[in-house]
């Protein structure tokens, strides 16, 4: 019975095949395959054959695996003779090792999109972008554009929805499946800190889930604003099973096993109340109130590129002025920390052109992120993007950055090609090798 089904497998997957048109060379197929030039130009066909190639293999598997069960039973067929199995035994073997596997491959075949018409007024063939790289339906459903429901143009004058994700997904295909595999609206994994291994290696923007956020189970109301500046949040208000520490105090820069090294210090207030009001040894050291000065009433509103907890965007607070801190969870809740302070969390990458319009921001602050590790090209089309977003006559503050000594001349030149006026510039060693850079930057009108 079992070499019948084998061959009644085998006949079917071959007919599925005959009828797709794989094997007969359908007309329609090999003119979408190998006919059409446009065609291929907007059409992924490494994805479609590697979506057939695994389907393939399913049924491969499949057939191996039920010809040496034939074969087998071939050798014991007198042990099998004198055995006795039940209709539930065989029902059991069917379900689990034909039925099951067969309708994966059938699934995963069916997932399958050809190109479509596209657009309402639109003629042309495309394909979905990523639809065939894909198998968690989830996912396949963000992705694929969404239409217009009343059958017009929208708002913004499309015909269509386009959700995107990073291009760089579809080298963590796996990682990104399971984060996308989830119960809808059930509650999400705890599992923030693949979302960011994501996002940091180029899957940025992730797809936007249906499952509900976690929130600590003994979250507290947060402080009042006039205490919550200079004030430790209450550590009941963090999920810490993804982090090292497990409250505030383990954060401390005295504890060795406290899971982060950038800004160490960052979490203790006494500390934290000392930078950019209290004058230092160093002169690259510029203080918030000269900063201001040179600008009088002028800077409003700002971007701080950076890691730490907010001080920076707390101090200027304290001078009417409203700063968005960029930050990521490097082995710490740094974005948990600005937000219990009541100040806002940008949570991006360096992956991510900034989201803010040209020419509307009165000042970008950056300190200890953009140091001598990073790659000069990398560097200078974030440089551009802050000129993007920085207004005309704003201010660029770069506060203590760092590199070789021997790699200064590359990164002054970075700072200085945009031709921005000077208002402050100091160079003072860090090390005997490695030296700290300061600069004000005031960004030229460029009327065009």
């Amino acid at each position: 019975m079992l070499g019948g089904l084998v061959i009644f497998v085998s006949l079917l997957s071959l007919f599925s095949f005959y009828k797709a048109g794989f094997f007969l060379g359908n007309e329609d197929i090999c003119h979408h395959f190998y006919g059409m030039k446009d065609f291929h130009s907007g059409f992924d066909l490494k994805a479609l054959s590697d979506r057939v190639n695994e389907v393939l293999i399913k049924l491969d598997s499949l057939q191996d695996k039920l010809e040496s069960k034939v074969q087998q039973m071939e050798k014991n067929k007198d042990a099998l003779a004198n055995s006795n199995i039940t209709k539930m035994e065989y029902k059991k073997y069917l379900e689990d090792e034909v039925i099951r596997p067969l309708y994966s491959a059938h699934i995963a075949l069916r997932q399958i999109r050809l190109p479509k018409s596209e657009g309402i007024r639109n003629s042309t063939f495309k394909e979905e972008p990523l639809i065939n790289t894909f198998i968690i339906e989830e996912i396949r459903k963000y992705i694929s554009p969404k239409e217009n429901r009343v059958g017009k143009v929208n708002i913004y004058g499309s015909e269509r929805v386009h959700n995107t994700i990073g291009h760089a997904c579809v080298l963590y295909e796996k990682e990104l499946e399971e984060y996308m595999d989830y119960d809808i609206g059930s509650y999400c994994k705890d599992d923030w800190n693949m979302a960011q291994k994501l996002m940091i290696h180029g899957c940025d923007p992730l797809p936007r889930r249906r499952c509900l956020t976690r929130a600590s189970k003994v979250y507290q109301k947060p402080y009042p604003i006039n205490e919550s500046l200079w004030r430790m949040p209450d550590h009941r208000n963090v999920r810490w099973s993804n982090y090292r520490c497990r409250n505030f105090e383990c954060l401390s820069s005295k504890n060795p096993q406290r899971g982060y090294s950038k800004c160490a210090g960052c979490f203790e207030m006494e500390k934290e109340k000392l930078k950019w009001v209290t004058n230092t040894a160093l002169t690259s050291d510029f203080l918030i109130s000269d900063i201001l000065a040179i600008k009088p009433g002028e800077i409003r509103i700002g971007l701080d590129f950076g890691v730490g907890t907010g001080t920076f965007a707390a101090r200027m607070r304290e001078n009417n002025v409203t700063i968005i801190t960029t930050a990521l969870n490097l082995g710490a809740p740094f974005n948990e920390m600005i937000a219990l302070r009541g100040l806002v969390p940008l949570y991006i990458t360096l992956n991510q052109r900034l989201p803010f319009f040209d020419n509307t921001m009165d000042l970008i602050h950056t300190t200890g992120f953009l140091d001598g590790w990073i790659d000069l090209m990398l560097m200078d089309f974030i440089m551009f993007d802050w000129d993007r977003v920085l207004r005309p006559g704003g201010l660029l503050w770069i506060d203590r950055f760092f590199c070789n000594r021997k790699d200064l001349d590359d990164y002054m030149y970075m700072f200085l090609q945009f031709r921005y006026k000077k208002h402050k510039w100091a160079i003072s060693p860090k090390s005997d090798d490695e030296v700290y850079l300061s600069a004000v930057l005031e960004k030229p009108p460029r009327a065009i």
